[in-house]
């Protein structure tokens, strides 16, 4: 039982890109399948698959190195929002990641987005992670 998915989420990514993998496995949930497509819109993914089982979906992740230093597009991945300490921000609040390099996850009422696309749609709500 897990008490964290969105971090054992993060967590995975972040080991399998240390670790150089080409491809990472995560048992998949409706939040999670969101933020793996931000990722793979914003370029930190090089393509992802939705494989269907019986009793729980697997998102397959290709990760994307960069071709002359071979270390992982992804940097860091962090975990702002938690189980025990939730985070909120309003629509003017909306961090800045690495100064616009990077991207925060927010959680909406109109769905999972990026800080840039919350800020547009002048929504707040919870920040998941931060990426860059």
């Amino acid at each position: 039982m897990l008490t964290d998915p969105i971090a054992d989420f993060l967590t995975r990514i972040r080991n399998a890109a240390m670790a150089g993998h080409r491809v990472v496995e995560i048992p998949a949930s409706n939040l999670k399948k969101e933020m793996t497509k931000i990722l793979f819109d914003q370029g930190y993914i090089l393509s992802y698959k939705i494989i269907e089982n019986k009793v729980q979906d697997v998102i397959k992740i290709a990760l994307k190195y960069d071709k002359n230093s071979k270390e992982s597009v992804i940097k860091n991945l962090e975990r702002v929002s938690t189980p025990g300490l939730r985070q909120y921000r309003g629509a003017h609040e909306m961090p800045r990641v690495l100064n616009g390099l990077g991207i925060a996850i927010i959680s909406t009422s109109k769905g999972v987005m990026t800080n840039k696309k919350a800020r547009q749609e002048n929504v707040g709500g919870e920040v998941l992670c931060y990426v860059y």
